[in-house]
């Protein structure tokens, strides 16, 4: 399913005399998340989640009963995989990076390339595509017709005798809005409430960076700590692609489906990001900027789970990034300040992972008997 790594402080990679130029109050201070936006045509009632809940969790949404939402979004691995590339349907592989689950319900812009602008599209998109769910809608709806508690369910929610399948996206939406930041269990946000001592002396030291001379502020603003805006910071390709034939065959299939030219199709050799949506060739190998919260619990970073700790993604920008990379040069940071701004990432994630228990299915019965 889902709604995060691959610009990962994309601004950490402004030089301490370009960010002169560009002081943290040009951009929206870092603040604390208020209640996620609701759609008003997807309002939340307890019953439309504890429904979506079930179907987050249910392989019967996916082409083979076995690759529903949680399957890549697993509340134990930071509601991802834990891997650097997602699993892919029975038979495939996937091409890149699980993005967390985690604040999803405040993107606009949802998938590493920003494809989608709704929960409510993200869901049909994943439990559909070719090497993630590979779920025909008609199949799927059908199975949830032939279970007694999602037809009385769909009928107290929805108001339908039989569940519709964007009936079932609309209430795995309605969940995903409450898989979110609790402010109270975050560093960070109880130092902004005035606790001083909710932060150690590196982590503060790390805001002071942040804000400063490594200008993360740049791209990570505001209270999601992302501008959702897209940059090219020459994250190398992930090993896969010219190591592992089955991968070969999900990015030439992924490319192929994409849309792109045949040359392209023939010739590239890496993923290319927001160019498949909108095929300007200025926008290969741009990704939009992900949240810098809850990081502790979901790496690897990066589209292709390239670098696996936040101390290797600080490294990667305090060089300059990588081959191609815009607007990035080298910070200078020391080895403690290195230390002191992955102190301060770590403050922006809650002092324990956020869990969910796996809720008991209703089981699959027969619609009629003959009788």
């Amino acid at each position: 399913m889902i709604t995060h790594k691959t610009t990962l402080l994309a601004a950490l990679a402004l030089s301490a005399g370009a960010h002169a130029a560009l002081a943290a109050d040009a951009y929206p201070p870092l603040s604390t998340l208020p209640p996620p936006p609701i759609p008003v045509d997807n309002p939340m009632t307890a019953d439309k989640i504890e429904l979506g809940k079930q179907l987050f969790f249910d392989d019967r949404l996916s082409g083979n009963g076995r690759m529903g939402c949680a399957q890549c979004h697993q509340p134990y691995a930071g509601w991802g995989t834990g891997a650097p590339i997602s699993f892919g349907y029975t038979g495939n592989i996937h091409w890149r990076n699980s993005q967390t689950v985690l604040n999803s319900a405040y993107y606009n812009k949802l998938f590493w390339d920003g494809a989608v602008t709704s929960l409510e599209t993200q869901a049909p998109s994943a439990a559909g595509g070719g090497v993630s769910g590979n779920g025909d809608d008609s199949m799927m709806e059908m199975r949830l017709a032939f279970v007694p508690e999602y037809r009385a369910a769909f009928k107290k929610v929805f108001g339908t005798e039989y569940p519709m399948i964007w009936d079932a996206w609309r209430a795995i939406a309605a969940y995903e809005r409450t898989v979110v930041t609790d402010p109270k269990q975050v560093p960070f946000d109880r130092f902004l409430a005035g606790d001083k001592t909710a932060m150690s002396d590196a982590a503060k030291r790390g805001m002071d960076l942040y804000n400063g001379k490594a200008g993360c502020i740049a791209c990570h603003n505001g209270a999601l700590a992302s501008d959702e805006k897209y940059y090219r910071t020459g994250v190398p390709a992930a090993r896969e692609f010219s190591e592992d034939p089955l991968q070969q065959v999900t990015y030439r299939w992924e490319v192929y489906q994409k849309g792109v030219s045949e040359k392209v199709y023939r010739t590239a050799a890496d993923d290319h990001g927001l160019y498949y949506v909108t095929k300007r060739e200025a926008d290969i190998g741009r990704w939009r900027t992900p949240s810098l919260r809850e990081l502790k619990w979901t790496g690897p970073y990066m589209h292709n789970g390239m670098l696996e700790t936040l101390a290797d993604v600080v490294d990667f920008y305090d060089k300059g990034g990588g081959p191609g990379a815009e607007k990035l040069k080298p910070l200078g940071l020391s080895a403690q300040e290195k230390k002191d701004l992955v102190a301060f990432l770590e403050a922006l994630s809650m002092d324990e992972a956020l869990l969910h228990d796996t809720p008991t299915l209703p089981k699959t019965q027969p619609l009629w008997t003959g009788k």
